[in-house]
């Protein structure tokens, strides 16, 4: 080996070693809060499996309930991440974090509608810019070269969340639905859920680095190895004219990535909402029995989204990691329309569904942050996720409606695996000339 090759090798080791220590030190505990705080925002799918018959709640109200989250999420998700930016991670995501705990616990005290409406929307707006939040974060910590495994690994906690959430949101129910210490088991599933959230708010306080630059554990060298990449990063991204937010809003890309980011969202959040309803509805009465099979598709979506992840950066490929995904969630849906009088197929169906539809999350993500500018993606991040979220509104709202109008989930469910390939054509015609870094 001549020395200029020794020399490469010996950087990249050295490169592997940083970042794998940075991996190891940041993303278990943002893969935890992320779990926790994608469980507080879904846990409704399972409370409904009580709450609705507690509280004489139609479908439709409670379709509402689980979407209006999403209307305080939109109005607040690029303010928030612009105060996020400005006040910093570390303060900003444990304030939303102890804000949104609390909130979601209050759920338990809910009796009325507008008492359901009301918090639900002021959650949706306490968590509205934690995750985009969390995508900028990390982008500050990871170059773009790495960036398709890391936000795979971050988000697999929204399967790995249905893989523990489904089960323990069933036990919870089944155990406590004799109403121990005068609360409902769906009043204590709201409240077994929401505390942890807010002693992990205190942790991110305290645990949590602003930036690289400001992280005591880091050594000089590792410093100055996330400083080249980041520098590299940026001499390579698109040139703006501006990084204001008003250029922010008229740039068509980030539209367009807003738009794709709302198909693949229309497919996650019925999976998410509706789950335990459709497996109820396939003849499986037993709340525990329900949160088992609903954690067959989050755990199989899990081991499937860390493969894709690593794929796409070995393969340094995008495109088709991301718009085959989103087409399996649209076929899985299809398939569990049409085979609804077998359990087994239709059971398939959603586990191909959801494999699809939340795979697409991940490597959906590394497109837009590859192609924003620093000042840019705080902004643009934020209103991608919020038109993304847009989806969480509209989506149960829609298969709440159509369930009360027809006793049948199966025509939303049509409509929803057409917006996902509506989608996935839309990320074809964006990708065409991407090439992963």
């Amino acid at each position: 080996m001549s020395q200029s090759a020794a020399l490469s090798q010996a950087s990249a080791d050295l490169k592997d070693a940083v970042y794998k220590r940075i991996t190891l030190r940041l993303i278990p505990f943002i893969f935890i809060c992320y779990l926790f705080n994608y469980l507080d925002r879904v846990n409704v799918g399972f409370a409904k499996l009580q709450m609705l018959d507690a509280l004489k709640f139609s479908e439709t109200i409670y379709g509402l309930g689980a979407g209006i989250f999403f209307i305080g999420y939109v109005l607040c998700g690029v303010p928030s991440n612009l105060a996020l930016n400005r006040f910093g991670p570390r303060r900003w995501i444990a304030l939303m974090m102890i804000t949104w705990g609390m909130l979601s616990s209050g759920l338990l005290f809910v009796s009325t509608p507008t008492q359901f409406y009301s918090l639900r929307l002021f959650t949706g707006a306490a968590e509205a810019g934690f995750f985009p939040g969390v995508v900028l974060y990390l982008s500050q910590w990871f170059p773009s070269f790495r960036r398709g495994r890391i936000m795979a690994l971050f988000m697999s906690a929204i399967p790995v969340s249905g893989l523990l959430g489904s089960p323990f949101s069933g036990w919870i129910l089944n155990h406590f639905g004799a109403g121990q210490g005068g609360l409902a088991g769906w009043q204590w599933m709201f409240l077994l859920q929401g505390i942890p959230t807010i002693a992990l708010g205190i942790g991110a306080f305290f645990l949590l680095a602003d930036k690289f630059a400001n992280a005591k554990w880091l050594t000089t060298e590792e410093r100055a190895v996330l400083e080249a990449d980041q520098a590299f990063d940026a001499a390579n991204k698109p040139k703006t004219v501006s990084d204001s937010l008003g250029e922010v809003f008229k740039n068509p890309a980030i539209w367009a990535f807003g738009l794709i980011y709302f198909c693949i969202q229309s497919g996650v959040y019925a999976i998410n909402f509706w789950l335990p309803s459709i497996i109820k509805n396939l003849g499986f009465a037993d709340n525990l029995v329900i949160g088992w099979l609903s954690a067959i598709p989050y755990l199989l979506a899990a081991l499937f989204m860390l493969l894709v992840g690593r794929s796409a950066d070995l393969r340094k490929e995008r495109r088709w990691h991301l718009v085959i995904p989103m087409l399996m969630g649209a076929i899985g849906l299809l398939i569990a329309v049409n085979f609804a009088t077998s359990p087994a197929i239709a059971i398939l169906g959603l586990t191909i569904a959801t494999m699809g539809a939340l795979t697409g999350l991940p490597m959906f993500w590394p497109v837009p942050t590859a192609l924003l500018s620093a000042g840019a993606a705080a902004g643009g991040l934020a209103l991608i996720n919020s038109m993304g979220q847009m989806a969480g509104f509209l989506s149960p709202y829609l298969v709440g409606w159509v369930k009360d109008a027809s006793g049948s989930t199966d025509a939303a469910l049509y409509v929803l695996a057409a917006v996902i390939v509506a989608g996935s054509l839309l990320a074809l015609r964006m990708t065409r000339t991407l090439r992963a870094p």
